[in-house]
């Protein structure tokens, strides 16, 4: 099992226990990926570090200072 965090700029958007989506995107030199419907959004990979799950499930959501974080866990 992989655990990515993804950040959420809104709290209440997922719940513990959803399967969500993701969506992977490309940039130059890395990849980031957007979860379910532009929820929350990961941080940028490396290209092999890139997630190969089309989905994961959320395993916690934190409150920090700097937002929410939601942890989503994948079968890798």
């Amino acid at each position: 099992m992989r655990q990515v965090e993804f950040k959420m700029e809104r709290e209440g958007l997922v719940e513990i226990g959803q399967i969500l989506p993701i969506t992977e995107s490309k940039l130059p030199n890395s990849y980031y990926y957007t979860l379910g419907r532009s929820y929350a959004m990961s941080a940028n990979f490396k290209i092999t570090e890139r997630i190969n799950s089309s989905e994961g499930k959320v395993v916690d959501i934190k409150k920090t200072e700097k937002g929410f974080y939601v942890v989503v866990e994948f079968d890798e």
